[in-house]
Parts: structure tokens; C-alpha cells; sequence
């Protein structure tokens, strides 16, 4: 009655409202959307506080799972605020979810002339002497290839510290190639012959 009085009608009123609402519920289509996204994350416990995850083309480790968004810590020393929304509709890869080992995969090339049977006992040697890589799976080396200038093969190793596998990686590397040159063999590089070819002068 009140409203009638000033001239207002309610019948304009229920439009206004209406797509007021409308307009507020596709606001909040994404906070609600992130919010059950989180609770979704509690509950079910996909990923966990300090796991390694990838997202994409970003690798960190969790630091706060929240109930809008998680913060990821990266390598470089960055924080990132990722939408819960993005953890549970999207493909996350969790390197720790079930333990804490990883596969680390290091091609090495030797020079021809050399015994691949005494490479594969060297290198998987070097790799069984390492402290931080596993007993079992135990070390593994492959002839993977015959390439142009080396016998290619391929040193796989487990270790139960995924967060620093490229750091394990590296120092494998470094102890390969010392023994591969205290061996007395060579990792080759590619050498390519160029011919300047001249016109004879008439």
C-alpha cells in the first residue's frame, strides 16, 4: 500500500529484482563454484598440504589449501593463488600423492669402439653409488640407439626425494661423465665436414 502511494509498481518491481538476481547469480557462479571446489578438496583429499603437484606448465609444492583458492610455491620462490576451481576441473599431476619417489631418466651418449656391456656395468655402477638413489627399483641402463656420432643409452633411477630429483639428476651426470672419462672413452659430440666449393675462373 505503501509503495502504491508514491506510484510504484510492483509489477516493475519483480523485473528489477529479477534480474538483479540473475545478474548477482552469475556473479557468484564462480566464488560458489570455488568454494565447493574447495570443500571438495577437505573432504576428499586429492592433494595435500606439501605435495608436489604440476598445473599446467607450473610445478610447486602446496602450502595452504583454502576454501576459495590453494597457494602453490614454486621453485623460483613464487606463490601462486590458483582457484580451487582449477584443481578439481582440470588434470593435475601429484608426484607425491602416494609416496614420495620419482623416476628420473638420464640419456647418455658414448663413443663407438666402446663395450656397450662394460657402459651398461659403469654407468649403472655410478648410479647404485649415489646415497639418494634407491636399493629397489634398483638402477637400470638401456642401449636405447645407435645415433650418428655416439651408442646412445638411458640411466633410470628411482628416489624418494621428488621434490629434488633435477638436483640428484645432475650429480649423476657429473659422476658419469668422470668415470666415463677416467674410463679412457669420450661422450662425442656431432661434427659436421662444409666444402666451399669456387667457381673455376675461365
Amino acid at each position: 500500500m505503501g509503495l502504491g502511494v508514491f506510484g510504484i509498481e510492483l509489477s516493475k518491481l519483480t523485473v528489477v529484482f529479477g534480474a538483479l538476481g540473475v545478474g548477482i547469480g552469475f556473479g557468484l557462479q564462480s566464488v560458489v563454484n570455488n568454494i565447493v571446489s574447495g570443500l571438495i578438496l577437505l573432504f576428499t583429499r586429492p592433494i595435500n598440504v606439501d605435495d608436489t603437484i604440476e598445473v599446467g606448465n607450473i610445478m610447486g609444492e602446496i602450502k595452504q589449501i583454502g576454501i576459495r583458492s590453494s597457494i602453490l610455491r614454486t621453485r623460483q620462490g613464487a606463490d601462486i593463488i590458483i582457484p580451487n576451481a582449477d584443481l578439481t576441473g582440470g588434470q593435475v599431476i601429484n608426484w607425491t600423492y602416494s609416496d614420495k619417489r620419482r623416476r628420473i631418466e638420464l640419456p647418455v651418449g658414448v663413443n663407438y669402439g666402446s663395450e656397450p656391456r662394460k657402459v651398461i656395468e659403469m654407468i649403472t655402477a655410478v648410479a647404485s653409488a649415489h646415497p639418494r638413489v634407491l636399493r629397489y627399483p634398483p638402477p637400470q641402463t638401456f642401449l636405447t640407439e645407435f645415433g650418428d656420432s655416439s651408442i646412445n643409452y638411458e640411466l633410470r633411477v628411482w628416489t624418494d626425494d621428488a621434490l629434488n630429483w633435477y638436483i640428484i639428476r645432475s650429480e649423476l651426470a657429473v659422476a658419469i661423465y668422470d668415470a666415463i672419462h677416467a674410463s679412457g672413452m669420450v661422450i662425442p659430440f656431432p661434427q659436421r665436414e662444409v666444402r666451399l666449393l669456387k667457381d673455376n675462373e675461365a
